[in-house]
């Protein structure tokens, strides 16, 4: 059974508050799910580390330094950061580049990346070659049997 205390201050505090004049507000009660504003901000300075937000064109600057020592350097995508949003711009043969450049801006410290890097038909053409010939990394359990073909190349 419920205890009738919270209830019995409410109304004292209801009463009280009629008889002096004023605005009866009762307290509200704390929802563990509900989340203000200011609990928001603290969570987003907590996952920062405390350190205040980076700038953009140190978020640009740090991106361009993490794209030339990156294997995809080569590639010269632009780059730009507006409001802690990354632009990346610029095309590649290689299909996996454009979703590399994409961790490097957000681990550089960009809140969102609007990747518009263009993959060339020649890399997307050989994408799907691949994929109709089932030409995928060999995934073989420990314990499994491997195929004649491995067992053959292992004894050379």
């Amino acid at each position: 059974m419920r205890s009738l205390v919270p209830v019995a201050a409410i109304l004292v505090t209801l009463a009280a508050s009629s008889a002096a004049g004023t605005p009866a507000t009762a307290p509200r009660p704390a929802t563990p799910g509900a989340k203000g504003a200011s609990t928001i901000n603290s969570a987003v300075r907590a996952k920062a580390g405390g350190a205040p937000a980076k700038s953009d064109a140190e978020i640009e600057k740090e991106i361009r330094a993490r794209l030339a020592k990156s294997k995809i350097g080569a590639e010269k995508f632009q780059v730009r950061v507006q409001g802690g949003v990354a632009t990346l711009e610029g095309k590649t043969d290689v299909i996996q580049h454009k979703g590399v450049a994409t961790r490097l801006a957000r681990n550089s410290g960009a809140v969102a990346v609007a990747n518009h890097i263009e993959i060339s038909e020649a890399a997307k053409e050989k994408a799907a070659q691949n994929l109709e010939n089932g030409r995928r990394r060999a995934q073989i359990k420990r314990g499994e049997a491997r195929s004649e073909a491995a067992t053959v190349r292992q004894s050379r």
